[in-house]
């Protein structure tokens, strides 16, 4: 059997996504429509105030296309959070005019292959950051889930330890090449949605989205092991924005 990597678990991440449905917005009163974005800029509010206590994260995006319309992503402490926190919006009247169309369901995740040696991870300031992130607020966000492959000769976990840290440390400087212009959150998912990791990007200029993912293709990580599903692409949705989007 090969060796498992030892990984690192921080915030709990839910990706919500919705569609709005415009035809039973048309349908509301004026009355109903100012009650519905009340409580959402009340929700929104309060996802704020949790990010300031430092008891979690939300990030609020358009979606491109025709998947959604957007997407809450969230991070807590607990999945209990998580669970709460949905059902509570799902009660709401504005929730009451979204379609959920997708979610997604993690944790946020460090693995050993990229580990500091000696280094105490819960003394460690920088690593405690990055399993506890306040949620980027850049103009753009691109999520995508992934697998490792389990085919034949290219099966990611018949191969040794130490062969899978030196092609993910060569996988790892390329990610590092866009540092200052992409953030880069992974969350595991083995166990607890149908992909193994959930990778969300985040970056004030789309294009970067491109290059980046083509040129992690080209490695051997990606070229031999790489599976994704499909890509979610959206814009910054400031409360402001959120209400201007659905003004009719």
């Amino acid at each position: 059997m090969s060796e498992a990597v030892q990984t690192l678990e921080g915030w709990y991440a839910l990706h919500d996504f919705r569609l709005i449905d415009w035809n039973a917005w048309h349908a509301a009163t004026p009355q109903e429509r100012k009650h519905a974005m009340d409580e959402l800029n009340t929700f929104l509010s309060q996802w704020q105030q949790f990010e300031n206590d430092k008891l979690g994260s939300t990030a609020v995006y358009s979606i491109v296309g025709q998947k959604a319309d957007f997407v809450f992503m969230q991070m807590r402490e607990t999945l209990e959070e998580l669970n709460e926190l949905e059902n509570t919006f799902n009660k709401s009247s504005f929730a009451a005019f979204t379609i959920p169309v997708y979610s997604y369901v993690s944790i946020v995740e460090l693995s050993s292959y990229l580990a500091k040696p000696g280094v105490d991870p819960s003394e460690d300031p920088e690593i405690q950051a990055r399993l506890k992130p306040i949620l980027p607020k850049s103009k753009h966000i691109c999520f995508y889930p992934m697998n490792k492959r389990r085919d034949g000769n290219d099966n990611w976990y018949m191969l040794p330890a130490e062969d899978r840290k030196t092609m993910m440390r060569s996988h790892g400087m390329i990610g590092r090449t866009y540092a200052g212009k992409v953030k880069q959150i992974i969350t595991g998912s083995v166990g607890l949605d149908d992909w193994e990791w959930g990778v969300t990007l985040f970056s004030d200029d789309p294009l970067h989205f491109k290059k980046l993912v083509y040129e992690m293709r080209f490695d051997e990580v990606s070229a031999r092991f790489g599976e994704f599903g499909d890509f979610y692409v959206g814009n910054l949705l400031t409360p402001d924005k959120f209400v201007k989007l659905i003004q009719i």
